[in-house]
């Protein structure tokens, strides 16, 4: 089941590749892999909660003494795998409503990239050790850069360019990184806990962890490692969807959950002071990127930075050493995959149907588009941190983490960052809603809007309703693992 799960995304790139002259078949391939490879996470997600069976594992290869591919999907890779899986059958499906309202050029070379990046994330959730999660990582690197430059425009050219410096760079410090790794503990697989403590010095183990910082910082957007992803932003909207939810800066933020919780361990982190330090590096970029959201009246950027601070909240919990921020940003890493990935499906809907892009023209086109920016509301309100939506039990876990460990300055930053969120995010609701349209139409009447095409719309608003299940109780039942996993982890009952 593993290897049908990885393989199933690899197998429909080839054959989308293979549909070129046939877009409804190439589209079919692709909702039919993400539709496989969504049960098939499923199935094992089940088989987690249920704990009847062992986690699933394989072994691909060995390379080389103390370096095996090996895959192995436990409790935080199944959490991890089943919100990439999920939101692939989304973007699918949104993508498709976009790419033919759009009339896209290369759609077989974008579909076919979707594909192998999904299946680089998926190799990376169930990597067993740090050498395969570091070889889906760099995958994943190549198989992104297609869609960065997608447009072919100098704009995309130049983004694509810069993704790649910043990127590989980040590669350059993790393979450094991994290195220090197999000379201290060479084959290891991933524990609970980490394995380092006793096997490597204080010094190493602060080389350790700036190498790590780097290396996941980059694609975590980690300030001042973040310069790339605005400039992304010229790829399409199911592009930025992808990097911005499912795949890319979630494979570093998930890095730092592997290696600081099952390598380094949270004992031998606080010895050396090292959490700490993430952590407030994480609190600086919280504030500093919802301040820079508030100047950007392009909404794709705004909602870019929005990214940066969020995504911080995730290795501020992982860096604090507490149960409770532990099970907050494991929690979190789905909630805000659900609440992000909504509000970039409504900026493309407004964009494709409106041909709107900045904040200061939405003035009233909520009335016209009453779901997508109903749809919009829900998600703003879950990164607020509002409830019953996905998003505050998260911030809640976080909360009481900082004051577990007696951090009142990141209890403050946790609470603050929801007003700063609600400040860049909910003027645009009210703009929607509740200003007039402007009168631009020739014979004097208000803009004649109306909702995106199906494909578009349907994935928006149950990526919603997502959110809010995800609130107002225990539907996925993702608490069960993540406390589990956190407990396990810092050695501590949440």
């Amino acid at each position: 089941m593993l290897l049908a799960t990885l393989a199933s995304p690899v197998v429909a790139s080839a054959l989308i590749i293979a549909s070129r002259r046939y877009p409804n078949l190439r589209e079919a391939w692709s909702v039919m892999a993400a539709t496989a490879t969504t049960v098939l996470t499923t199935v094992m997600f089940i088989g987690a909660l249920r704990g009847s069976t062992p986690a699933p594992a394989l072994s691909i290869m060995e390379l080389a003494p103390g370096l095996e591919l090996e895959l192995r999907a436990d409790d935080v890779g199944l959490v991890f795998a089943l919100c990439v899986s999920a939101l692939w059958l989304a973007t699918t499906l949104y993508a498709i409503g976009y790419m033919r309202s759009k009339n896209e050029g290369q759609q077989t070379r974008f579909f076919a990239a979707v594909a192998l990046c999904i299946a680089s994330t998926l190799g990376l959730a169930f990597s067993a050790n740090f050498f395969t999660f570091f070889i889906f990582y760099e995958l994943l690197t190549a198989a992104t850069w297609p869609l960065v430059v997608h447009n072919q425009t100098p704009a995309a050219l130049a983004a694509g360019r810069r993704y790649l410096r910043y990127l590989l760079g980040g590669g350059a410090a993790l393979l450094l990184a991994l290195i220090i790794t197999q000379v201290v503990a060479p084959g290891q697989n991933f524990v609970l806990g980490g394995y380092l403590d006793g096997l490597i010095s204080n010094g190493g183990a602060v080389a350790l962890v700036a190498l790590v910082t780097l290396g996941f910082g980059t694609k975590a957007a980690l300030m001042p490692l973040h310069g790339w992803l605005p400039s992304a932003m010229v790829a399409p909207t199911p592009v930025s969807s992808l990097l911005h939810a499912v795949a890319v800066v979630k494979a570093g933020v998930f890095g730092f959950v592997r290696i600081f919780g099952f390598v380094i361990g949270p004992d031998l982190l606080a010895e050396i002071g090292a959490g700490l330090v993430v952590a407030t590096i994480a609190a600086v970029t919280i504030v500093v990127a919802s301040v820079i959201a508030f100047r950007h009246d392009e909404l794709k950027k705004r909602l870019a930075y929005s990214t940066v601070a969020h995504l911080s909240f995730i290795i501020l919990g992982v860096s604090l050493l507490s149960a409770e921020s532990w099970n907050g940003a494991l929690l979190y890493i789905a909630n805000h995959a659900v609440l992000k990935i909504t509000l970039f499906f409504c900026a493309g809907a407004i964009y494709v149907t409106a041909h709107k892009t900045k904040v200061s023209e939405l003035d009233g086109i909520g009335r016209r588009m009453p779901l997508t920016m109903a749809a919009f509301a829900v998600a703003s309100l879950g990164l607020a941190g509002v409830p019953p939506v996905g998003g505050w039990v998260s911030k809640w876990f976080l909360g009481m983490g900082t004051t577990s460990v007696s951090q009142p300055m990141l209890t403050i930053v946790v609470l603050g960052s929801g007003l700063l969120t609600a400040g860049y995010l909910l003027p645009i609701v009210y703009r929607a809603f509740f200003r007039p349209s402007p009168i631009i139409e020739s014979d004097g009447q208000a803009p004649r809007f109306r909702e995106a095409r199906a494909f578009m719309l349907v994935p928006l608003v149950l990526t919603a309703a997502a959110a809010l299940a995800l609130g107002l109780g225990d539907v996925f039942r993702l608490d069960v693992l993540t406390s589990a996993v956190a407990q396990l982890v810092v050695g501590a009952t949440p």
